[in-house]
């Protein structure tokens, strides 16, 4: 690779991953969650981009605290592009390539969501095929299939261009079983790693010939952009822009798509069954996944099992299933059944299962809190703020509170009062009190907050302050 060329990698958080339910909720997709050895396929992503380039996210504002929290575990600044609404990967790649950095910038779009251990052997593959999107080749990263996949698109392709890249012929969308058997044997189809390589302004050059509402209401949103702190969030003309993904977008329409052979492992990881293959196995083809020690199989095979925290998992004598068990919901599915999940879920959110938006513990910026119990007129948390976190100054019109804590210390303001909460010590937060609590110490505070009241909603909250950004209103009393 050439000096001149300045990468920058750009990956797109969005997605829900509702064939990894119940795992993979709306509110808490499968890139945010340590899926593999503890780590998160969004951290993974992070790791094997770093050194490439400064790195860009593209997300939205419900999953905004997870990226930041993920990037200052792994120590990288990362400015992140918030989407007013997702309107699929065209308009987010031309808001990416609206953000600051010059015409000869190779922007390197990964999706979040992608399993690829061997970071070494990426960022080379990477780099060695940088002089083909620098000539003002659309690069795109195709893998081998290894079967007849109708979970995937597929790449045509054609002639050899340069070293193993050919010219691309056009984009298949995800086939039916005979036609997978087609391609697959015909050894010209790759599948669609969703990966590319582009120079910023044959980006922009192209969208501007096949989208051109949507490139300039994104370079327009982009230019009226609103910067708060890392997050960078688009004028409202992003909403004009046509939802549409970059293949339809683009890559159906181009000519200069050029397609490099994957190098190394890849998976989507779109489903149960694609988590087994990666799943550590033992003499009985048992995959074990979360918190294995939980896990007793007996006489079981051909099986996959996770296990939460909460509870133990016992299996005896299973054969060719999916056991997947969450604090809140469970999960039993044939192997050869588990693709049909997608359509269960569809349902569920139909019929207003909260189990489909998130899990029983809910991430929040300062922490987290766990839903113990609940029935009309109470509910029972345990909560979790993080050393120097503190929650937004606010009140509830329809609920009061009792605060226990049970580990470490809390900084109470309730109303004109502040004062200090220790371990084994409790307070009343009556409805309406004007109030906030925040962690002092250098250990996570945990509390056990007891709600009461007639609505117990997470809406219920009036805003005064707050250091995530979150809609405020003025504290009645105070100069406009």
């Amino acid at each position: 690779m050439r000096e001149s060329y300045a990468i920058k990698p750009v990956i797109m958080c969005g997605g829900s991953g509702t064939r990894l339910w119940p795992l993979s909720r709306k509110a808490s997709p499968k890139q945010f969650i340590p899926l593999y050895r503890g780590e998160s396929l969004f951290e993974m992503t992070l790791e094997r981009l770093t050194g490439l380039g400064d790195i860009l996210a593209v997300s939205g504002e419900e999953y905004r605290f997870f990226v930041q929290e993920i990037a200052e575990k792994c120590a990288i600044e990362l400015p992140q592009i918030l989407e007013p609404c997702g309107l699929d990967t065209a308009p987010a790649m031309a808001l990416a390539a609206s953000f600051d950095g010059e015409d000869s910038d190779l922007l390197l779009f990964c999706p979040a969501d992608h399993f690829i251990p061997d970071a070494a052997q990426f960022r080379k593959m990477i780099i060695d095929s940088a002089d083909l999107a620098a000539e003002g080749m659309i690069v795109t990263f195709g893998v081998q299939p290894t079967g007849p996949s109708t979970a995937y698109g597929y790449i045509e392709t054609g002639d050899i261009l340069r070293g193993t890249a050919r010219r691309s012929l056009g984009f298949r969308e995800k086939p039916d079983v005979k036609t997978a058997l087609e391609f697959l044997s015909s050894g010209k189809f790759f599948w669609n790693s969703g990966i590319f390589l582009i120079k910023r302004s044959i980006l922009l050059d192209a969208l501007k010939q096949f989208e051109p509402l949507t490139c300039d209401k994104c370079r327009a949103a982009m230019a009226n952009v609103r910067r708060d702190g890392r997050f960078l969030r688009p004028g409202k003309e992003f909403l004009e822009a046509t939802k549409k993904s970059i293949d339809y977008a683009v890559m159906e329409r181009a000519r200069n798509i050029a397609v490099v052979p994957f190098v190394g492992t890849w998976s989507d990881v779109g489903s149960w069954d694609a988590m087994f293959a990666l799943s550590d196995v033992d003499e009985n083809n048992c995959g074990k996944l979360g918190v294995v020690d939980n896990i007793r199989a007996i006489d079981t095979q051909n099986t996959i099992v996770h296990a939460s925290d909460r509870r133990l998992v016992v299996t005896i004598g299973t054969r060719n299933l999916a056991i997947i068990d969450t604090p809140d919901a469970l999960m039993v599915s044939a192997l050869d059944h588990v693709e049909k999940v997608k359509g269960v879920v569809a349902e569920l959110d139909a019929d207003g299962c909260a189990e489909v938006q998130e899990h029983r513990r809910v991430a929040r910026p300062w922490g987290s809190y766990d839903s113990i119990d609940h029935s009309e007129r109470f509910q029972v948390k345990r909560i979790t703020v993080n050393p120097g976190a503190r929650l937004s100054l606010q009140k509830h019109k329809y609920r009061a509170e009792h605060w226990i804590v049970v580990k470490g210390t809390a900084l109470v303001t309730r109303d004109s009062e502040t004062f200090t909460l220790r371990e084994n010590e409790s307070t009343y937060i009556p409805l309406g009190a004007v109030h906030r609590m925040e962690n002092p110490g250098t250990e996570p505070l945990e509390l056990i907050e007891v709600q009461s009241g007639s609505y117990l909603g997470e809406d219920d909250i009036e805003r005064f302050d707050d250091e995530y950004g979150r809609e405020t209103i003025t504290l009645q009393g105070e100069a406009e």
